[in-house]
């Protein structure tokens, strides 16, 4: 066993126990133990338990995005105060400078990808364990936590005719070889699609405008073309069932940053200015982003309105004493 393979043993593990657990719960309800659409409904259950799994990851990561998008302009002045100074002393103090900065703030730029790093492992364990499905059959062995009778029924499982453990490089030959690359190429869109989409609505809603005019806004446009071509490219030699999964959780992540947007959006960015005013059109009081709290002058506001009546106040009558 090489040293990637022992890295990725107890990964390979995880991910098949969590398939093999949804195909028996699916089969126990009445759905075919070889069907392509219960092994294709158990990797959509392993995409839900490790997303659910990351969503405290993901809320850092919202954090991280927000205090690095309001650092920017501190980061600007920083990178002018050293500007043109390349010796050593001064890129070493300029280092220190930010990070303390980032400490201060409790941010740093490497939380932003912490939920795609941790899925990682789990996305080359998917990939290992369908890509070595066939050999595992030709050997009378299981794979993971897979038995040898699950990876034969894998190995013969499709949907629309298509293997879920076949690639499009390598379809099988035959009618299976075209409907494997039709297959392939509509998830291989998807999968692009759905990662472009997410990154693009990041950029144009949930963005203050000093983010927009930061160094750090020109590597996310980069980033922005850069990874769904990378990921559409490699998807050529992606299995069917990987690419289920990738569009799967590109799919999670759209949602879940649709639902941040609209209902946490960083300070000072357009998706801000339109919860503002749908709060305003309600006749809610302002939020605090940041905190999820009612600003005070929100909260003093709307006590002032609820304690005293429109229009002139009235004015206590003093009750008249009785004459001794």
């Amino acid at each position: 066993m090489d040293f990637f393979e022992t890295i990725m043993f107890p990964f390979k593990w995880l991910v098949s126990i969590i398939m093999v657990g949804f195909h028996e719960g699916l089969t126990a309800i009445g759905l075919p133990e070889a069907s392509g659409w219960t092994w294709t409904l158990s990797i959509i259950g392993l995409v839900l338990v490790i997303r659910a799994a990351l969503i405290p990851v993901f809320v850092k990561q919202i954090k991280a995005q927000r205090g690095m998008q309001l650092l920017q302009p501190d980061l600007k002045k920083l990178q002018d105060k050293y500007k043109g100074k390349t010796d050593q002393l001064s890129r070493q103090a300029m280092a220190q400078e930010q990070m303390a900065m980032y400490k201060k703030h409790g941010t740093n730029p490497f939380s932003a990808c912490l939920p795609m790093l941790i899925q990682m492992p789990f996305f080359f364990a998917l990939f290992t364990v369908l890509s070595g499905i066939s050999g595992a059959r030709d050997k009378g062995e299981g794979i993971g936590a897979m038995s040898h009778d699950q990876v034969v029924q894998f190995d013969d499982s499709t949907i629309f005719g298509a293997p879920l453990n076949a690639t499009l490089l390598h379809g099988g030959g035959g009618e299976n070889q075209i409907t494997v690359a039709v297959l392939s190429i509509l998830m291989i869109l998807a999968m692009t699609a759905s990662q472009f989409i997410t990154q693009k609505q990041i950029m144009a809603k949930n963005m203050s405008e000093e983010a927009m005019a930061s160094p750090f806004m020109r590597q996310q446009k980069m980033m922005l073309y850069i990874l769904p071509i990378v990921f559409g490219v490699g998807g050529i030699n992606f299995p069917i069932g990987v690419l289920i999964y990738w569009t799967t959780t590109n799919l999670w992540t759209m949602g879940q940053q649709f639902f941040v947007i609209r209902r946490m959006p960083t300070p000072g960015s357009p998706a801000a200015k339109a919860l503002a005013e749908r709060r305003a059109a309600k006749g809610l009081p302002a939020l605090s982003i940041l905190s999820g709290k009612k600003d005070d002058d929100a909260d003093a506001a709307a006590a002032a309105a609820v304690a005293e009546p429109k229009g002139q106040r009235v004015q206590p009558q003093r009750k008249n004493r009785k004459k001794k």
